[in-house]
């Protein structure tokens, strides 16, 4: 199954370091029936979309946890078997939880198959999204619009290899 990690080019650097993506519980998103009832597709490729653009929101709140990072949102694109992933059943209609994974053991990097990552000229929007987050959960249809903005800036694939690159 794959599943998509959100995280932060520090948290990418702490995982390739440790040879894995973890301590777990680590929280990830994947093609769950919940995703696929809210996206309307049965296009397996529109789906994993989703799941990964799901999982940048994530990293969008990763980084509007840390301000050191750089702004740049990072998705670690991993295949984990069925049996890894646990879904929490009490959000399972909660439109915030859609899609909604826990890995329940650290993943070894080796098991990741791409790494998707923000251009630099996204991390100015980046930035600002981060920065209108809190504004926007809260219900601020300017802060949303900001918020959205990043969501215009495609995610950048690379091969795992490319990780050193990445985190210099």
């Amino acid at each position: 199954m794959r599943v998509y990690v959100p995280l932060t080019l520090p948290g990418l650097a702490e995982a390739h370091k440790a040879g894995a993506l973890g301590p777990a519980p680590l929280d990830a998103y994947a093609v769950t029936p919940a995703l696929r009832e809210w996206y309307r597709s049965d296009d397996v490729e529109e789906l994993e979309y989703a799941a990964l653009g799901r999982a940048a929101e994530g990293s969008l709140r990763m980084l509007a946890a840390d301000p050191e990072a750089p702004r740049r949102r990072v998705v670690v694109a991993v295949d984990v078997p069925e049996g890894a992933v646990l879904t929490d059943p009490e959000r399972g209609l909660d439109q915030a939880a859609y899609g909604e994974v826990r890995l329940a053991a650290a993943v070894p990097l080796s098991k990741a198959a791409a790494v998707h990552v923000d251009a630099g000229d996204a991390e100015e929007d980046v930035a600002a999204a981060a920065a209108a987050l809190g504004a926007a959960d809260r219900g601020d249809d300017d802060a949303r619009f900001t918020v959205d903005g990043a969501e215009d800036h495609d995610l950048m694939w690379f091969g795992v290899q490319e990780i050193p690159n990445l985190i210099q």
